[in-house]
């Protein structure tokens, strides 16, 4: 299978410019699922990354006594407890995973997604839970999209010895399982099943803590604004990337930190937008 190199002529065929008589409503209304009471660093920086990629709305579930840690840090989003899960009509898109956590709590939101409709994205401890508890893939009967790291890949789907024996299983798992599945990596890999493509974009500065919890907002944002999955994997890969490099030009990559690259998703977008007009 050709592996498509993830480039500024595929994303120029992807992205949509943003209309300028549009509104809040326009842009969507993404749900995210992060953080506890430990982990509110993970809720802040998808929350961040989630906003800051233009999505319209965004309500973020999690531990009901850390909201004025949410509400200082990120005044934009809003707050609800897990309930509004059920209710999943307000939102077009959900994203879950991270630090929520692996126990019999944080499975909790996995179990209430099985009614879910909308397309959803599952990183860091939404997929140790699905690996850890066994969840059976039959109950997903939504559009979603996986964004493993390698040992979070082994952990779904046995050990592996190599990244190519890795892209090998992630087309095949994501045509058996109807999804998209992201390997995040140096080379960050997505697939469809169908079609592949490796990222062009990133540097070694994103080897921290929190890149793939601002990858998580990303992608959910462009869930829902509409894209398809592999869109929204594709261009959240892409930008992450190009941030991450525009952010070279003021850190290194050793003190490249992700909220300075979550600070350049603008300056991505504007490069983005220089080249297509």
């Amino acid at each position: 299978m050709e592996v498509v190199k993830l480039d500024l002529n595929c994303i120029k065929n992807t992205y949509k410019k943003r209309p300028c008589d549009s509104h809040k409503g326009t842009h969507g209304h993404a749900l995210l699922i992060a953080g506890s009471t430990d982990k509110m660093g993970a809720t802040i920086i998808a929350s961040r990354a989630c906003l800051r990629s233009g999505v319209g709305l965004l309500t973020v579930v999690f531990y009901p006594e850390n909201k004025s840690v949410l509400f200082n840090s990120i005044p934009e989003a809003m707050y609800a407890n897990s309930c509004v899960i059920s209710d999943s009509s307000p939102y077009q898109a959900i994203g879950i995973g991270p630090g929520i956590g692996v126990d019999e709590v944080s499975l909790q939101y996995i179990y209430e997604l099985y009614e879910n409709k909308l397309p959803v994205i599952f990183d860091a401890d939404a997929l140790n839970l699905i690996a850890k508890y066994k969840i059976d893939w039959k109950k997903f009967n939504f559009r979603f999209v996986l964004t493993p790291h390698l040992k979070e890949f082994d952990r779904l789907f046995g050990e592996h010895d190599s990244e190519s024996e890795r892209r090998t299983t992630a087309i095949q798992k994501a045509k058996d399982l109807n999804c998209v599945i992201v390997l995040k990596g140096h080379k960050t890999f997505i697939t469809d099943g169908i079609h592949t493509f490796e990222n062009t974009t990133g540097n070694s500065g994103l080897a921290k803590g929190g890149s793939g919890d601002a990858l998580t907002g990303m992608i959910t944002s462009f869930l829902a604004q509409g894209y398809t999955t592999l869109e929204s994997a594709i261009l959240g890969v892409y930008l992450h990337g190009l941030a991450a490099d525009i952010t070279l030009q003021t850190q290194s990559e050793e003190s490249m930190l992700i909220t300075d690259v979550i600070e350049n998703i603008g300056l991505a977008f504007k490069s983005l937008n220089s080249e297509i007009q």
